[in-house]
């Protein structure tokens, strides 16, 4: 039914890029794009007259108003909606801006099909969603918290073992692989991780090290 589908606004300067996000979730049914522009002057116009997306793909960089600045507003007057950051950036001001501004996701403006449906079906069903690159870093920024003296030894030997490859850049599946563990088993490691260092979140995780200078993006 038309009701039950994901409504979507797309905001980019770049035409070509809007046309490209347009026609990547045509493919998905679930999915309706119900207006794309190209500066966020439109975007609270069409708001304010009651057209309001369910999740929102919004550029960082935008003429006139930037998509921070947007993401703040309609996080206080629409928080309903669910915002996806889409970017070139990952400049930990950036990153931390956007975070604090309410953003739900955060993609490289690369990012395939398959990531970006799973991204926005992420958020809409109320969790976040960053991408492989900025997560992939925020799982290498916990072997460095690990090595303070208050968590290291909450850590057990496998924690470690597996935060240490991580630092070393080695992606989740490989890591899974490597110590012949499934990739649940390594998701319930990387969970008592976060509980262990108290992070609840993608998002936590994310401004604890950008403030504490732990990871660089």
């Amino acid at each position: 039914e038309k009701s039950k589908k994901i409504k979507v606004i797309i905001v980019d300067d770049h035409r070509v890029l809007r046309e490209g996000l347009v026609a990547l979730l045509f493919s998905d049914k679930k999915i309706e794009v119900i207006d794309e522009m190209g500066d966020g002057i439109p975007l609270l116009n069409v708001l304010k007259h009651g057209k309001i997306p369910d999740v929102l793909l919004l550029d960082i960089t935008l003429p006139g108003i930037s998509g921070i600045e947007l993401a703040e507003i309609i996080s206080r007057d629409y928080p309903g909606i669910k915002i996806i950051f889409l970017s070139a950036d990952y400049d930990e001001e950036t990153i931390f801006s956007s975070i604090n501004a309410g953003a739900k996701g955060y993609l490289s403006k690369d990012v395939d099909r398959e990531e970006l449906l799973k991204a926005i079906h992420t958020v809409f069903n109320g969790s976040e969603f960053f991408s492989e690159t900025i997560s992939r870093k925020m799982v290498s920024g916990y072997y460095k918290l690990a090595r303070g003296p208050k968590n290291e030894a909450t850590l057990s030997e496998r924690e470690l073992q597996i935060l240490k490859m991580a630092d070393e850049g080695i992606g989740n599946t490989e890591i899974a692989k490597a110590l012949f563990i499934s990739p649940r088993t390594f998701e319930s490691h990387k969970a008592r991780i976060m509980k262990k260092l108290e992070l609840k979140t993608m998002a936590d995780l994310i401004k604890y090290a950008i403030k504490n200078n732990i990871v660089e993006i």
